[in-house]
């Protein structure tokens, strides 16, 4: 049988038990990092327990955003960096970054001028007000502020009730304004995170290593104790630094190394995918940002020809299941009527659910919504040695780059190395070369559609960006490639290709987090069943293996759902 993936990657660590940097954590903050230092030169290893961006990056609003009710909290700094790194990811990773339009539905004009002061004076603790027109107004003028010089983004706007109502007439006609401005979104968020994970391994070739189920589950005479998730197998490894990247498990992480912490409040936030023509329709394509009757900032967002609706911020403690409960839909249900009163949804549209948790900073009795979204980076020996410990506390899909970036040169500082070059301005994966005018398209096509039709070299492009050209060189050598049946937009040897180059060790790894399959809601069983078939000769999966992936993988999609029974007939919350 074929040496599995996961254990390859554990092997090679096995083998050479020892970097200068190793970092624990393959989401968004710890890919950067590890992309950051690799470029550097520095000999880095990084480990992830599940798979890469699996935790709390797969669970993300699907935007590059500034923040611009981080304002309200008077955190400038990080609405200012949010903002910059958005336009500079608008720029190297054009493939999935891409500009957003975003629409304010208001319904007071002065409602939050007073009580504002109070809750930038008292951090979030002041009374709770309806945000108004001025106030989004004023918001607006210094958000925009922010993208002199270099933005990439078009200015906001003002509408009154009648504009408003003949450009989004299924808004609420009590509506008094809309405030139109633009951010970005992040269409595919796990598939960036495998081009920044691809990076880093093309620059620091034999000196950047990186294992997905693989874990760090203690301490031994001051090396990390590693385990394969396959086989249960261990070895230990050394390394100078140790940058904790586990987001909000940062302080179960420190507990395993033997250096317990308090720095984690994380809060949870559930999100669901309809299938919904008419609400997605009624969104003219743009996505709607509105503050909910108790003040949580909300959004309907289409997105993959689906609407997602989100989010909640509930406090959350890391023992328990991860869900989106019931009480989440009819909440989500009712902020859609609130807006949209005129649009009816039921459960029977909902795709797919998803839920996580926010790497945020312990916040005692403060509201979770104005828990600050920035950064720091605490530090503290390991156990039984002189390595240093370097935990990441916050951060965000914006900042991935800058956060990245500070990791790395507090490690550098470390290891007294001098840092030669910046990720600032470099471009990521398929976002290198990609086309971003339709000149510049059809000649992309053009030239990759000698054996592939060009509907299907476009769809490829958008998909992969311009690392299509691979995907397309694979297909072109698989003979058996034909359409999935159940999911014709996809194809058998494209998925052989995504899980021999990809990192897959399981078939959720695959429909959750190198396909969108699940999030679009086709990852049935006879999908997830035809999946398996197609990659198991690759893998080397038996007809055993194969069932057993089936099983996991839909449990895995649907284990935000606490209705859904797995075989064996446990809701998902019993598990």
């Amino acid at each position: 049988m074929t040496e599995s993936p996961a254990h390859r990657g554990f092997t090679e660590l096995a083998q050479r038990p020892y970097a200068d940097v190793l970092i624990v954590g393959g989401g968004i903050n710890g890919l950067a990092a590890f992309r950051d230092l690799a470029m550097q030169g520095v000999d880095v290893a990084l480990v992830e327990r599940g798979d890469f961006a699996g935790g709390a990056s797969s669970a993300s609003s699907h935007m590059i955003h500034g923040g611009i009710r981080y304002l309200e909290n008077g955190e400038f700094r990080l609405v200012h960096e949010a903002v910059t790194e958005r336009n500079g990811l608008l720029k190297v990773a054009p493939h999935y970054v891409r500009p957003l339009r975003t629409t304010i539905p208001i319904f007071s004009t002065f409602s939050g001028i007073l009580s504002a002061p109070m809750r930038f004076l008292r951090h979030g603790a002041g009374p709770r007000r309806e945000r108004g027109a001025a106030l989004i107004k004023i918001g607006l003028v210094i958000y925009d502020s922010f993208s002199r010089g270099g933005g990439r983004v078009g200015r906001h706007t003002f509408r009154g009730r009648r504009r408003s109502l003949e450009v989004l007439p299924h808004l609420d006609p009590r509506v008094k304004y809309t405030a139109t401005y633009w951010d970005a979104s992040l269409h595919d968020p796990e598939r960036l995170a495998i081009d920044v994970l691809r990076d880093g391994r093309a620059a620091g070739r034999a000196n950047a290593r990186a294992a997905n189920h693989t874990a760090a589950v203690g301490v031994d005479e001051g090396r990390i104790v590693l385990q394969d998730g396959l086989t249960g197998e261990r070895a230990t490894f050394a390394a100078s630094v140790v940058i904790n990247a586990t987001g909000p498990w940062a302080d179960l992480t420190n507990l395993a190394l033997g250096a317990p912490t308090r720095f984690m409040g994380g809060t949870k936030g559930s999100h669901i995918v309809l299938d919904h023509p008419e609400l997605l329709e009624a969104t003219a394509g743009r996505e709607l940002f509105f503050e909910n009757e108790d003040g949580r900032i909300v959004l309907i967002y289409p997105l993959k020809g689906r609407v997602m609706v989100g989010t909640t911020d509930l406090e959350h403690d890391m023992a328990d299941p991860v869900a989106c409960t019931e009480a989440e839909v009819d909440y989500f249900f009712d902020l859609i009527g609130q807006v949209l009163p005129g649009i009816a949804v039921d459960r029977s549209q909902i795709v797919y659910r998803f839920a996580g948790v926010r790497p945020l900073p312990g916040h005692g009795d403060m509201a979770p919504g104005f828990v600050s979204r920035d950064y720091r980076i605490e530090s503290a020996p390991l156990a039984g040695g002189e390595t240093t410990v370097l935990s990441l506390v916050g951060g965000k899909w914006t900042t991935f780059r800058a956060s990245g970036e500070a990791l790395a040169d507090r490690a550098l500082d470390l290891l007294s190395v001098p840092r030669r070059t910046s990720t600032k301005g470099v471009g990521i994966g398929g976002g290198r070369g990609y086309p971003t005018t339709d000149v510049a398209r059809r000649k992309w096509v053009a030239v990759h559609c000698a054996d592939l039709a060009p509907s299907r070299v476009e769809t490829l492009l958008d998909r992969y960006g311009t690392v299509a050209a691979d995907v397309i060189d694979a297909l072109g050598a698989d003979a058996d490639d034909a359409p999935l049946v159940h999911a014709p937009d996809y194809s058998t040897g494209e998925l052989r290709h995504l899980a021999a180059t990809e990192d897959v060790v399981h078939l959720d790894d695959l429909l959750l987090r190198r396909t969108s399959l699940a999030f679009i809601g086709a990852a049935t069983p006879e999908l997830a069943a035809e999946a398996a078939a197609a990659i198991a000769p690759v893998l080397g999966w038996d007809a055993a293996r194969v069932e057993s992936e089936v099983g996991r993988a839909l449990d895995r999609v649907h284990a935000a759902d606490p209705t859904w029974q797995p075989a064996g007939g446990q809701t998902a919350d019993a598990r």
